[in-house]
């Protein structure tokens, strides 16, 4: 292949996925939950272009952590590990090999659910402690008095996140892995080029269902939004970040509603991102649907507790165990 042509490729279609992930939130915030509920709703830019925009343009401010720098990095890491796997499904990139199989894919995917439960760890605001607590200024002790903190809960919350919650979209990504006898994305784009798209079997049905379940919950999206409780006033992990590292955590969420709707069109209807293919389309649509069917979804739903979320996700699982059966079959 032409390095000229494969560069113009993975950059444009980088360059792309970024500019159309920032409205994938104004787009499920204002033409969706906004009907819903009846109301006007924000502009479409807004939520994920100006909100960005907006926090790069704040102040700096150190956080109350034991490792601030850390802690401050993480959102960027998050982006960086959706960044990978969009990077790794454009067709150029096949010829690397590993890093462009399902196994690199889930890889990158857990990086983006374990910083969750650093982000719980290493917050440590005033806000989110118990009142009355102790009052270490004057000196006074409290030899048995732990000292707790609601970012705790919401580490131990994604902990459970990827313990459970995982499974459904993990399984639904090997359904196309088992059709094609290959991990390899070349291989399950060549495999549905000759014999159709995943999507129109049996096993691609229900794998659909269980990845678009398993899509929701990685974007932390209710009825799945394990990580915003309302005792933590302000979503918990999230509650210190502040300026251009806040403006990350909005960039990254847009980023990634577009990278697993083009990991969802190569994985089921064999359609690589590639900006000088007007396979494009397709991902652009595939990324712009799923938004939109999560927002009506979750307008109806109900706030799950662990009560619904340990059953739901099993049965999740338990469809996603289906569907590789009747792949092999």
């Amino acid at each position: 292949m032409d390095p000229s042509y494969a560069v113009a490729t993975v950059l444009g279609t980088v360059i792309l996925g970024l500019l159309v992930s920032l409205w994938l939130p104004g787009i499920e915030r204002k033409f969706v939950h906004a009907r819903i509920q009846q109301r006007i709703g924000p502009p479409v830019s807004s939520p994920g272009l100006m909100a960005a925009l907006k926090f790069f343009y704040k102040k700096t401010v150190k956080p109350c952590s034991p490792l601030p720098r850390l802690y401050n990095s993480l959102p960027i890491v998050g982006f960086i590990s959706a960044l990978l796997i969009l990077l790794f499904l454009i067709p150029p990139m096949y010829t690397l090999g590993a890093l462009a199989s399902l196994v690199a894919i889930v890889g990158f995917l857990k990086i983006e659910e374990v910083i969750y439960v650093f982000m719980g760890s290493l917050s440590r605001s005033v806000m989110s402690m118990g009142m009355p607590f102790p009052d270490l200024a004057r000196g006074a002790k409290h030899p048995d008095l732990q000292r707790y903190f609601l970012e705790d809960l919401s580490s131990m919350r994604a902990f459970r996140l990827i313990a459970f919650g995982s499974f459904p979209i993990y399984l639904a990504i090997f359904v196309p892995a088992v059709m094609s006898g290959s991990i390899f994305l070349k291989d399950i784009v060549a495999y549905q080029a000759i014999h159709g798209p995943v999507l129109f079997t049996l096993a691609g049905v229900v794998g659909a269902v269980v990845f678009f379940i398993g899509y929701m919950i990685l974007l932390n999206e209710y009825p799945f939004a394990i990580l915003k409780t309302k005792a933590d006033v302000i979503e918990g992990p999230y509650m210190e970040y502040a300026a251009r590292y806040r403006a990350f955590v909005y960039i990254t969420r847009g980023f990634l509603m577009f990278t697993l709707g083009c990991l969802f069109s190569v994985l089921f209807l064999g359609v690589p991102p590639n900006i000088l293919s007007w396979g494009i389309l397709v991902n652009i649509a595939v990324a712009a649907v799923f938004p939109v069917l999560m927002a009506i979804f979750s307008a109806f739903a109900p706030v799950f507790t662990f009560k619904q979320f340990y059953p739901v996700t099993a049965a999740a699982s338990v469809l996603g165990v289906l569907a590789l059966v009747t792949a092999f079959v």
